[in-house]
């Protein structure tokens, strides 16, 4: 499954990092985040709840990016 979200983010290399950081999540099959549209795409491994896992991704992307925002 894949799903849309919102971000705010500053720079194109802290959505870099952002990326990074969310295909590192485990459960996370793929993302990719859009600097541009502010905008990051995320698959999810087979059985994984998106909920549990963005909230994740988003812990981990502020651990890269403390001022980064995922709108959920």
């Amino acid at each position: 499954m894949k799903k849309k979200y919102k971000i705010d983010v500053d720079c194109a290399n802290c959505a870099n990092k952002m990326e990074v950081a969310a295909k590192k999540t485990e459960g996370v099959k793929d993302a990719v985040v859009n600097f541009m549209a502010l905008k990051m795409e995320v698959e999810f491994k087979e059985g994984a709840d998106p909920k549990e896992v963005m909230l994740r991704v988003l812990e981990n992307c502020k651990k890269v990016e403390d001022d980064c925002e995922i709108f959920l």
